[in-house]
C-alpha cells in the first residue's frame, strides 16, 4: 500500500479531485454515483462539490469485503 498526498480544507472538506484520490475512484465515477444518489454523501456550495473524510470513510466502509473474485460475484448476483 502506498500513501496519497490529498488537500483537505481546515474544517475537513475535500473537493470533488482530492475525494477521488482519497477513494481510489475517479472524479466521474463520483460525479456519476452523485447524479445516481449511490455515492458518499456530499455537500454543494456555491455550485462546487465537496465531501467529509466521514462520510467518505463511512461509504468506503459499506463495501462488502470478500476473498476471491468468485465470491465477489456471487454476491453482485445476490445484490
Amino acid at each position: 500500500m502506498h500513501s496519497v498526498v490529498v488537500q483537505m480544507y481546515p474544517d475537513g472538506r475535500l473537493d470533488r479531485a482530492n475525494a477521488a484520490r482519497y477513494t481510489g475512484f475517479s472524479v466521474k465515477t463520483l460525479a456519476m454515483h452523485a447524479t445516481a444518489g449511490k455515492g458518499p454523501r456530499f455537500q454543494k456550495i456555491g455550485g462546487r462539490v465537496f465531501y467529509r473524510r466521514d462520510d467518505l470513510d463511512a461509504w468506503l466502509a459499506s463495501f462488502r469485503v470478500v476473498t476471491s473474485t468468485a465470491e465477489a460475484r456471487a454476491v453482485r448476483s445476490v445484490a
